[in-house]
């Protein structure tokens, strides 16, 4: 069991001030004084040793306090191009950000959890004893920032106001993380000390670049100690890794969820958008995904956008699942975003009028960002993320250069999307009816189909699979995925998966509001399914189509074909809906192809799911019960039918 504030808190080790008042005589020397006076306006005491205690550990040679102004949030543009961080570009208000090329992913392999004795990690995760932490912390962070300016900055990770919002402080030394956090998350410097008292936490980030250096990353570590809820990064620049309000108080806030508020509160690896019917009916909906696996694209085929990559949820005193979205802005991959599948987005990323940091991209000579899939005529030489670029050049393993790195970022405002929803910013959250979850699978599960209880959705989510993809350095080949937030679960994954099924099956949900639980994928391929290449078997688009059924599933307002596996979609309302939604025609043969169940390889993910968490310990029963129950019927339908069973034979094995 996790126990907060147990052991020595690291930063307060290293910097010694133990009182509200020694940080803030201390803070008074070290601080310009129109600086200090704006700290000096706390008397939270945690809020003002983290702070204190982070100057005395790192040594900054100035202090810069972010208000969240229109003139603070200059201050760091300017500092940021100064630096060298990022570069302006032709576009107005477009810079361009290029991370170490050795480190354009997350780096999973020096990411630690730092935990006491007697605690469970999890076992996809890395552990680190607390005195290994202090030990490491002290000889790589103290003196860090020694020539450079720290910037703190006050942010609510949700709109303030909300019960699941966390305030949080990033400090780093740099500009472009700070320029990021602007845009992604709400500076809330003036409330942030109500918001501490009145949620009674706060996250706390300490981040360094250090020189920046190749050389330098082998020693790079991301620590998180989820005792004191504070995250240490330095050597390291990819945003992943510095800019920790996201994936490290993320992680925070999945604890938060398991150990102080199971069945009350979940912490999701999920976007947040909203259908809405001809009638004006708005349907709020999550969904799951691995990074690079289509929560973007997703998300943006809602009617109403909320967010795209993280969702706090809890359960309403009226009954209903409510979400929030932590952040206000877009970290989003920039890969086969095109003017077809991502009409919108595309329009901000290329049309003058919205603040935008390109990271990784190519830019050419003409300062214009370009990258794979953007379904535009490319250039043949630039400049990206390993340097000067020339069309077919290799690198030192004789493989070919792409225009732009795998997980080349876009970062900006979620407000500027035409279908941004004011909801976003509502403290009481969208109200939530249908939950997926989805990964990028080429050959295995239909494109949608919805669960027959909230057991067998919580089993969804728990065996996504996915390909690898380049967000993590060093990541190949397929593999489990749980809920698609496993990389970011802190404690014993039998916890996480309580506090799941006690959540979706809590009482408190009222019987007319419980959600559809789905899994999604609409990367299923021609070669999968009886033809030949890799090409998708449909389009980006068709993902509204599927939305759309979930949503009218949601109401009451579909039927469906009962399998093992959950409920299927009928051809006949999804020919209806494809022509509605998207305008396009949906033969027979294709539903036909996407919607047959291919037996073997179902089976074949149930026995992968059943061997690995076997090796789990304290896994809930019903994991074990849904899967096995499944793949018996599946093995049913084998005997009667054959490999693939077509969805006219699942109607006849359902009664229908």
């Amino acid at each position: 069991m996790l126990k907060f504030k147990e052991g020595i808190d690291i930063v307060q080790e290293i910097g010694g001030i133990k009182t509200a008042d020694a940080a803030l005589k201390l803070l008074k020397e070290r601080m310009a004084p129109e600086q200090y006076q704006r700290i000096a306006v706390f008397t939270n005491a945690d809020i003002l040793l983290k702070i204190a205690n982070a100057v005395v550990m790192c040594q900054p040679d100035d202090i810069f306090v972010d208000t969240g102004s229109e003139a603070d949030k200059q201050v760091i543009r300017e500092m940021a191009l100064k630096k060298g961080e990022e570069e302006p570009l032709p576009m107005k208000g477009h810079t361009i950000h290029y991370d170490l090329k050795e480190e354009q992913g997350r780096i999973t392999d020096r990411t630690y959890y730092i935990a006491n004795d007697e605690e469970l990690v999890s076992s996809l995760a890395l552990r680190m004893g607390r005195k290994d932490a202090l030990d490491t912390v002290r000889k790589f962070m103290t003196g860090i920032m020694r020539g450079k300016t720290m910037i703190i900055g006050f942010y609510s990770r949700g709109p303030a106001g909300s019960p699941v919002s966390n305030p949080a402080i990033e400090i780093t030394s740099s500009a472009y993380v700070s320029h990021s956090a602007e845009i992604l998350y709400r500076n809330t410097y003036k409330e942030f000390e109500k918001e501490v008292r009145n949620l009674g936490h706060l996250y706390t980030n300490i981040h360094s670049e250090g020189l920046n250096r190749p050389e330098d990353l082998p020693n790079a570590r991301v620590l998180m100690d989820r005792a004191y809820r504070t995250t240490y990064a330095f050597n390291c620049t990819y945003a992943g890794n510095t800019l920790l309000m996201k994936k490290g108080n993320h992680r925070f806030s999945v604890d938060r969820s398991v150990y102080e508020k199971r069945g009350q509160e979940l912490a999701e690896h999920m976007f947040i958008t909203c259908m809405e019917s001809k009638s004006g009916r708005v349907t709020g909906i999550t969904g799951a995904a691995p990074s690079g696996c289509g929560k973007t694209t997703t998300a943006m085929a809602g009617d109403r956008f909320v967010g795209d990559d993280l969702a706090q949820m809890w359960i309403a005193k009226d009954g209903t699942i409510r979400s929030i979205n932590p952040e206000c802005g877009i970290f989003g991959i920039v890969e086969d975003v095109n003017r077809e599948g991502d009409p919108i987005l595309m329009r901000l990323l290329r049309e003058p009028g919205t603040e935008v940091i390109w990271s990784n991209v190519l830019i050419d000579d003409n300062g214009v960002p370009h990258w794979t899939g953007n379904g535009e005529e490319q250039p043949t030489r630039g400049r990206n993320f390993q340097g000067p670029w020339e069309k077919g050049m290799k690198d030192a393993k004789g493989k070919e250069v792409p225009i732009s790195h795998p997980n080349a970022r876009c970062t900006l405002t979620s407000k500027a999307l035409d279908n941004f929803s004011p909801a976003a910013e509502d403290p009481a959250g969208v109200e939530t009816r249908v939950v997926t979850y989805s990964g990028r699978d080429s050959d295995t599960m239909p494109p949608v189909w919805a669960a027959r209880n909230s057991d067998e959705g919580v089993v969804i989510g728990a065996c996504i699979v996915s390909a690898a993809t380049a967000t993590e350095v060093g990541a190949t080949g397929v593999k489990r995925a749980p809920w698609a937030n496993a990389p970011f679960i802190p404690g014993a994954l039998g916890d996480y998966m309580d506090a799941q099924f006690k959540f979706f099956g809590s009482d408190k949900i009222a019987p007319d509001k419980r959600p559809v639980m789905a899994g999604l994928n609409y990367f299923l391929t021609h070669e999968a399914r009886g033809g030949t290449g890799k090409k998708l078997l449909g389009e980006k688009r068709d993902v509204k189509v599927w939305l759309s059924w979930l949503e009218k599933r949601a109401h009451g307002e579909v039927d469906a074909i009962e399998t093992p596996i959950g409920f299927l979609p009928k051809y006949e309302e999804l020919k209806v809906l494809f022509k509605k939604r998207i305008n396009k025609e949906y033969p027979r043969e294709l539903y036909d192809k996407q919607f047959s169940l291919y037996i073997e390889n179902i089976v074949r993910r149930i026995d992968l799911q059943l061997e690995a968490y076997g090796k789990e310990q304290n896994l809930p029963a019903k994991l074990f019960d849904v899967l096995k129950r499944q793949r018996e019927g599946l093995m049913t339908l084998k005997e009667k039918y054959g490999a693939i069973v077509t969805p006219d034979q699942l109607e006849k094995a359902a009664g229908k």
